[in-house]
Order: C-alpha cells, then sequence, then structure tokens
C-alpha cells in the first residue's frame, strides 16, 4: 500500500512532522507553474500546516492531562483542537501528495501512461482515453467553489478510479481509497502568475503531472 514518507509521519510514534523534502528545484516546473509560486507554496503554506499541525497536537496532549481537572471546559476545549489538527493534517496530507504528483519535463513530468500499462489499461477501460480522463478532473477542479481540491483515486473496494472533490483541507480518509493524483485548486497555488484565469492552471499543470507516480501508487 502506498505511503510517502511524509504521510507515514502522522501514523507514527514521531510526536512532530516536518516539511517533505521535494525531489526538484523550485524552477524546475517552469513555465507551467512558476518557481516563485513553487517556493512560496512550500515554504510558506505547507509549513504553515506542518506548524499548525504540531502545535494543535501539542496542546491537545497537554489538555488531556488536565481533563480531570474541568472536563466540561478541557472536553470544549479538545473539541476545538480537534477541529484545528482535522485542519492542518489535511493540508499537511494534501500537499505532500501534491508535490510528489508533480515532476519537471526532463524527467518524464507529463508523459500519459502507457496503455499497456495497469494504469493505463484501468484509464481506458473506464474513461476511454487519458484525455477523457483529464477532461473530466479540469471539470472538477472548475467545479471547486472557494478553496478546495480535486482527486483522482482507486477504491479497491469496487476496482474503479473515482474523482472525488473536497473543500478547504479536507483529504481522502475513506478505507480502501488510495489517492493516485491530487490537485491543489487554492487560489495560492495559482494565483501569482495566472491572476484570475485559474482554468489555464488547471491546463498547465497536466505538462508537470508525474504520471509515473501515479501508477507506483496504483500498482502497490
Amino acid at each position: 500500500m502506498f505511503r510517502s514518507t511524509a504521510v507515514k509521519n502522522l501514523i507514527t510514534k514521531r510526536t512532530k512532522i516536518s516539511l517533505p523534502e521535494l525531489k526538484y528545484d523550485f524552477n524546475a516546473l517552469e513555465p507551467f507553474i512558476s518557481g516563485k509560486i513553487n517556493e512560496l507554496h512550500y515554504t510558506k503554506h505547507h509549513q504553515t500546516y506542518v506548524n499548525g499541525f504540531n502545535t494543535a497536537t501539542e496542546q491537545f496532549s497537554e489538555l488531556k492531562q488536565k481533563l480531570d481537572t474541568d472536563p466540561v471546559t478541557i472536553s470544549r476545549k479538545l473539541n476545538q483542537l480537534q477541529q484545528n489538527i482535522k485542519f492542518h493534517s489535511g493540508g499537511y496530507i494534501n500537499h505532500c501528495y501534491f508535490w510528489d504528483n508533480l515532476s519537471p519535463v526532463e524527467a518524464h513530468g507529463g508523459q500519459l501512461p502507457s496503455k499497456d500499462s495497469k494504469l493505463g489499461k484501468k484509464i481506458n477501460e473506464q474513461y476511454g482515453s487519458a484525455e477523457n480522463l483529464i477532461k473530466l478532473i479540469n471539470k472538477s477542479l472548475a467545479g471547486v467553489q472557494g478553496s478546495g481540491w480535486s482527486f483522482l483515486c482507486y477504491n479497491t473496494v469496487n476496482d474503479a478510479l473515482e474523482i472525488r472533490q473536497t473543500y478547504n483541507q479536507d483529504t481522502i480518509t475513506d478505507a480502501g481509497v488510495k489517492v493516485l493524483i491530487a490537485i491543489d485548486a487554492w487560489e495560492h497555488a495559482y494565483y501569482l502568475q495566472y491572476q484570475n484565469r485559474k482554468v489555464e492552471y488547471f491546463d498547465a499543470i497536466w505538462n508537470v503531472i508525474n504520471w509515473k507516480e501515479a501508477g507506483k501508487r496504483f500498482e502497490a
């Protein structure tokens, strides 16, 4: 089963998480995603989710030890922290998938899966072609009102690919559902370069999508 090293941090005994190591330079995805966007996205936005998760989980642990002193008040605070943990952990996980989903053009970024590969066969079986699938994912992305994500997932329960959409930093948590591709539809992912032309960003990002990584996740 696929899990990136960064995502594993959330389910091991580690008490703190950290940014995943990028496999490419910030400017390696140009001209499709500018180096400045990647730098800000990674060092500011993703780092914020890391910091928020670490702070909230630490506070949660400290408050639990005080539960006997004031059960009602402490329980209310714990409930509030749980919402904070959900938001920041979702942002952390989604971005870990996102960075691994991208690759420079010279390092097979944008190369569609072979029709003979396991993922390629599954895509053709369900959608007719990778191009048809991309159009549907872009439709899902364009349908995000405000901030959110679109995912290509593999549902192991019914052996089917699925396009899923979430809002804010909600992530995919269903048992048996594996994220193959995650695309960020928040403004911070594109606005510095594309302004209000987010549809151009949705089209452009496929030039640097790492389909080999998606194939590995599918076959794992």
